[in-house]
């Protein structure tokens, strides 16, 4: 089993900046490849940036291409992403996740086998 925890979601106001983590345990292989999603009220969850297992291999949602960086330690456990020119549209609810695909990264919601219990970030105008 897997266990994944966020944090560091929040309020802060548009333009601003939020850096996520999110740390795994349990029985985690160095080779997943990890991912952030997104869910807003009322819509479906969405891709929003993941990173392969050495790191070397990032894909990014065309929203977020720019202002958006996902990176992870050299344990390969945690992952983190740095949200930078923050925008009302990307409030959400932010979900980290592994997948046991190596190649991509994946970007289906599908693809991803195990699954954070989710931190707010909310962007006010």
């Amino acid at each position: 089993q897997v266990q994944l925890v966020e944090s560091g979601g929040g309020l802060v106001q548009a333009g601003g900046s939020l850096r996520l983590s999110c740390a795994a345990s349990g029985r985690i292989f160095s080779t997943y490849t990890m991912g952030w999603f997104r869910q807003a009220p009322g819509k479906e969850r969405e891709f929003v940036a993941a990173i392969n297992w050495s790191g070397g291999s990032t894909g990014y949602a065309d929203s977020v291409k720019g202002r958006f960086a996902i990176s992870r330690d050299t344990a390969k456990t945690t992952v983190f992403m740095q949200m930078n020119s923050l925008k009302p549209e990307d409030t959400a609810v932010y979900y980290c996740a592994v997948s046991r695909i190596r190649v991509g990264p994946p970007t289906a919601v599908s693809e991803y086998d195990y699954w954070g219990q989710g931190t707010q970030v909310t962007v006010s105008s």
